[in-house]
């Protein structure tokens, strides 16, 4: 059983029957109530997304899942994915990804989330290093006027702020759970 503090963004559990993905979570301490959590969860069945608040005593039912470790080979109509040791392909429609896609590089290891056999969501890594392929460079006197970071888009597509020294072919390591920059790593 899930208690509240066991439950943060990418939680999977079970109610009534379907695997539900926490996509946003605030704690809200309600003062002399206690504290509840609101929650916006995604039906991974049927893709549905929808509120919920659970107080603070209430638990959760864990979901029965497996875990099956992939290759991300690369994305079209669907994001396609091989097992390592068995070569069979997954493929994973963007409904169902969500902005997970952003993140994904041929070649990047991911767990292939499993429920009743059938492929539900993937999890990545806490941290990915992607390149920067199109930054603006920082112009002199940017700081005087408090702008520290600049729009960088990376190899995916996805667009990340980064400080002002980051330049065009520099990796840089980005947070898969906020989408924000963590640090350059070249």
């Amino acid at each position: 059983m899930l208690t509240i503090s066991d439950i943060r963004k990418g939680t999977i559990f079970q109610e009534n029957g379907a695997p539900y993905e926490v996509i946003w979570t605030q704690h809200v301490q309600m003062g002399r109530g206690g504290a509840i959590l609101r929650l916006k969860v995604k039906n991974l069945i049927n893709g549905g997304v929808q509120e919920k608040t659970i107080k603070g005593n209430d638990k959760l039912q864990e979901a029965d899942l497996t875990h099956e470790k992939v290759s991300f080979l690369y994305a079209d109509d669907s994001y396609n994915f091989m097992n390592q040791e068995t070569f069979d392909q997954i493929a994973l429609g963007k409904d169902i990804m969500g902005d997970k896609g952003n993140f994904l590089t041929e070649g990047t290891i991911v767990k292939v989330v499993k429920s009743d056999g059938k492929a539900i969501s993937i999890e990545l890594p806490p941290k990915v290093e992607l390149k920067v392929t199109s930054t603006v460079p920082g112009a002199r006197g940017d700081t005087a006027q408090g702008k520290v970071t600049k729009p960088a888009e990376l190899e995916t597509g996805y667009e990340v702020q980064v400080p002002l020294f980051v330049k065009e072919g520099d990796m840089v390591r980005v947070n898969t759970e906020t989408g924000e920059y963590v640090e350059r790593v070249s």
